[in-house]
């Protein structure tokens, strides 16, 4: 935690990590994107239970997900965390807990835990990170830590919540069976006449009296009240329905409906029964049994509204949540309007000293019918929030109040509730209201009870994120939108354009070979230099145009084409920005950008493809001289070719459809087999013989070259084992390529070796590009002096087309440096190539390293080569690549006796 933490990328973690919330992977995710954002080796979130003990609900440790715990916390820095405040323990936690064992297993010298709260300020469980080093405390991360650990306490509330409905609701389940059980064994409770809107009873247990609040005498044969006036209004037509269609079925009935009983209020009742029939099957009456379900039914709608609600309401954070939850709230509860607001303390008067401000209320969302209202702010007296405030719920059932704070519409009734923060302390109020009074409150109390606790954490981030979403929409570097914020713009001119009907153009730029000043003078120099990039390109475009930095060196420009507005115009800008050199202090930097465009609505009518086509013209643009390309229809079939490559050649690699083929080498001075190297070749059933210059590549960017490098290396390994049992030895070694992503792994020497158990690591050698060494040069180090400690001989390959430092080539452990194939290809009509060609001798045999030539086609090369000092070529004048039988028939002399070979 001590690096730099980049606010926009660690804003924009945490809002994918808060973006699971309401998911089963929310807590997994968080870890992750905690442990990822703030540099740390291990986080963990955990519920406290009253008996001291500490149940972990996601643990992420040493790169991955662990097992989750269970753990007391006495003797471990999470009991000074748990419901009082943050605990920061920078270095030597194991010495200050010696008894807690987690911290041991887990290797952690340094902690640091923030308590968890639920809605009502009790604790409720810990969020900690730890490293294996001591460990400071950045400013933003400790805003980071305490939005994440916000949203992770109002996230374990919402899952308690839910618990108990599930349990609610199990509970229900469980009366149902046992009535069913009493059913069975009950002679009867009410027998009713069949098409009797009164429902009159002519039979009726004692049990009557508890339902209905009327004697059982009043009941019979309507003498006070009939039993069909007692069942509400809207649900009766309803019921005698269901109960028809049952009869007429021949089977039971089962009908719910509300009851009015006489002491006022509603009561859901359910009835189970079947026709009683005479001799000739006619029916006489109905017998069944009337039992109050009222608690569970409620339970059941408030669980029904809550997921409604969750349902329709998104997860992402910002106003959108608080007016989709209003609009909804304001739907189920049949309310006539709703709001959110942000509670907030006027500022004190200067002059009065004594005077600590007035509470005003910041309207954050407002529903009246179905439209949404612009915020407002209003001061809480004189307003249901003052009772709120008070009283945290409350409840009006008929009464003459504003229909929403500050308007002359009047309401009857009103519902709300207090929103607080993790201390318990009020931050707001969440209300719906009614033009009409209220017969029961119930249900929406339980509903707005349950939504409040993720309310309340939303409306408590709220103040957090206008920061959050500068510092997650902003690019740290340039200050210019990010990708997001881009797509953002992106949609809303895509629908101006099509509201106005004028075009609208989207051009990404690219800064060719960028790449180069990041390996040549590191990130520092090639930030400053984005920036100044940036600062160029924002002079360049016009105020209706938009520009962003949308990653590492590539921008993008949004243009609307109107008035006398030409795409010709926005290019001849940006290209006019390269035309002048960049300076940063003493260096200067020539930088020339790739263009690719698109246009709605001629290229695309949506934002997303709009998008895509532009990417593919930008890619296409690279490829070409003058650097600027616009979309064509023919670009979707490359890359369609492109996604098909890719299918077929997963295939290929599953199904064992590639093969090898070896190319000599040669030395140059006595003309004698040295060695060979292992090529990658693919025949497709349907294509034929797909180009390595394709699929090689294509590999790379589509995640594949791991697995492909892996097939090689065993592959090669096979091959050799079959060789040595036929009796062949292949001279010197054989070459191996090996990948920019395979040369990331540190412990790329033991993974060889394990790929190719049985082979020698003296008959090996891995090929590996110069710009692959470059990327990160003190990693390559440690990596290649691994592979010469354990017997792989190296070489750089491509070598002259990159840009390596002679500082690192002396530390790289690297046995021959391999001629780039364009050097040799010109060197007899270009005398800067040959001198390209003997510089890279001189200097290798200054280094102590052999030299390889790559490409050579004519003796007269392969004589060059040799008079400048060259030691080995490979090339189709020694011989081309070729499956493993056909090398043997052409090379088995050599393969077995060393002599001279004539090419």
């Amino acid at each position: 935690m001590q690096a730099r933490i980049e606010a926009e990328e660690a804003f924009r973690q945490l809002a994918e990590g808060l973006g699971q919330s309401g998911t089963p992977a929310f807590f997994e995710t968080l870890v992750q994107q905690l442990a990822a954002t703030l540099a740390v080796d291990h986080v963990l979130i955990a519920r406290v239970g009253d008996e001291g003990q500490a149940q972990t609900l996601a643990v992420w440790s040493n790169g991955r997900l662990r097992e989750n715990l269970r753990y007391a916390l006495a003797g471990t820095p999470c009991e000074t965390v748990v419901g009082q405040a943050a605990c920061h323990y920078p270095r030597d936690v194991q010495a200050l807990f010696p008894d807690d064992a987690l911290l041991s297993q887990l290797d952690a010298q340094s902690y640091l835990g923030l308590p968890l709260f639920a809605v009502d300020g009790s604790p409720i469980g810990l969020l900690a990170v730890l490293k294996n080093r001591p460990m400071t405390i950045p400013r933003l991360a400790n805003e980071v830590l305490g939005i994440a650990a916000a949203q992770a306490g109002a996230e374990l509330g919402r899952r308690e919540a839910e618990a108990a409905l599930q349990a609610s609701e199990a509970h229900a389940r469980e009366s149902e069976r046992r009535l069913n059980t009493l059913l069975n064994h009950l002679p009867g409770m009410a027998y009713r006449r069949l098409h009797d809107p009164t429902w009159t009873m002519t039979l009726v247990s004692r049990g009557a009296k508890a339902l209905t609040g009327h004697d059982v005498a009043d009941l019979l044969d309507n003498r006070v009240i009939s039993y069909g006036e007692l069942v509400h209004p809207a649900d009766r037509a309803h019921a005698l329905e269901e109960v028809q269609a049952a009869i007429d079925k021949g089977a039971p009935f089962r009908v719910i409906y509300r009851l009015l009983p006489a002491g006022g209020g509603i009561r859901w009742m359910w009835e189970q029964g079947q026709a009683v029939l005479d001799e000739r099957g006619r029916v006489v009456c109905l017998e069944g049994f009337i039992s109050d379900i009222t608690e569970q039914h409620e339970a059941q709608r408030v669980q029904e509204a809550v997921m409604q609600v969750a349902s329709t309401v998104t997860t992402r954070l910002g106003d959108d949540y608080f007016h989709q939850l209003v609009g909804n709230l304001v739907q189920i509860l049949e309310a006539d309007a709703g709001f959110i607001a942000l509670l907030e303390a006027s500022p004190p008067d200067p002059e009065t000293p004594a005077c600590h401000g007035t509470e005003a209320m910041s309207m954050v969302s407002a529903v009246c019918g179905e439209q949404p209202l612009a915020s407002y702010d209003f001061p809480v007296a004189g307003t249901p929030c003052e009772q709120l405030l008070e009283e945290h719920e409350a409840m009006v059932r008929d009464g003459d109040i504003a229909l929403l704070p500050g308007s002359s519409d009047r309401a009857r009734a009103w519902i709300g509730r207090r929103l607080d923060n993790a201390r318990g302390e009020p931050i707001g109020a969440i209300m719906v209201l009614y033009r009409r009074a209220l017969e029961a409150s119930a249900f929406a109390t339980s509903v707005l009870r349950i939504l409040s606790t993720g309310a309340a954490a939303e409306l408590e981030r709220r103040r957090d994120h206008r920061r959050m979403h500068q510092l997650a929409f902003t690019d740290g570097t340039t200050g210019l939108p990010n990708r997001v914020r881009f797509m953002e713009e992106l949609s809303r001119l895509r629908r101006e354009a099509e509201q106005a009907q004028h075009p609208l153009a989207l051009l990404m730029l690219d800064i060719r070979r960028f790449k180069e000043v990041n390996d040549l003078h590191g990130h520092q120099v090639g930030d400053q230099l984005l920036a100044r990039v940036a600062d160029r390109l924002r002079r360049s475009v016009t105020r209706d145009e938009i520009l962003a930095r949308l990653s590492g060196d590539e921008f993008a420009v949004l243009a609307p084409l109107v008035g006398g507005h030409r795409l010709q115009d926005c290019l001849e800008r940006l290209r006019e920005a390269f035309g002048r050199p960049f300076r940063l202090g003493h260096r200067t930097f020539l930088l020339d950008a790739s263009i690719g465009t698109a246009q709605y609505p001629r290229d695309a009518l949506v934002a997303g493809e709009l998008f895509k086509f532009a990417s593919i013209a930008l890619y296409h643009a690279k490829q070409q001289d003058n650097g600027v390309c616009p979309f064509t229809e023919s670009m979707t079939r490359t890359l369609q070719r492109r996604r098909q490559l890719t299918e077929r050649l997963n295939a290929a690699l599953l199904h064992g459809r590639l093969e090898l083929h070896y190319q000599p080498q040669v030395d140059l001075r006595h003309g004698e087999l040295v060695g060979a190297e292992a090529l990658c070749r693919w025949y497709d059933d349907e294509w034929g013989w797909v180009s390595p210059g394709e699929f090689i590549p294509l590999a790379e960017a589509r995640g594949l070259i791991r697995p492909l490098g892996d097939w090689v290396l065993r592959e090669a390994a096979r091959q050799l084992a079959v060789w040595r049992q036929d009796g062949l030895i292949l001279p010197g070694r054989l070459s191996i390529n090996v990948s920019a992503q395979q040369f990331a792994d540190p412990w790329l020497a033991q993974h060889v070796a394990t790929l190719m158990q049985g082979v020698s690591a003296s008959t090996i050698a891995l090929e590996l590009t110069e710009s692959d060494f470059m990327r990160d040069p003190e990693q390559a180090v440690g990596i290649t002096r691994a592979l010469r400690e354990a017997g792989y001989a190296l070489a750089i390959d491509d070598f002259g087309t990159g840009y390596s430092s002679l500082a690192y080539l002396r530390r790289f452990a690297a046995d021959a440096l391999k001629i780039d194939i364009s050097f040799v290809r010109e060197m007899l009509d270009s005398r800067h190539d040959q001198a390209i060609v003997q510089t890279i001798i001189a200097m290798a045999r200054a280094l102590e390293m052999k030299t390889v030539a790559e490409g050579v086609e004519t003796r007269e090369q392969a004589e060059v080569l040799a008079r400048l000092g060259c030691d080995q070529a490979q090339g189709f004048y020694f011989g081309r690549p070729l499956p493993a039988a056909a090398f043997c028939e052409a090379w088995g002399n050599a393969m077995q006796d060393t002599g001279p070979v004539t090419p």
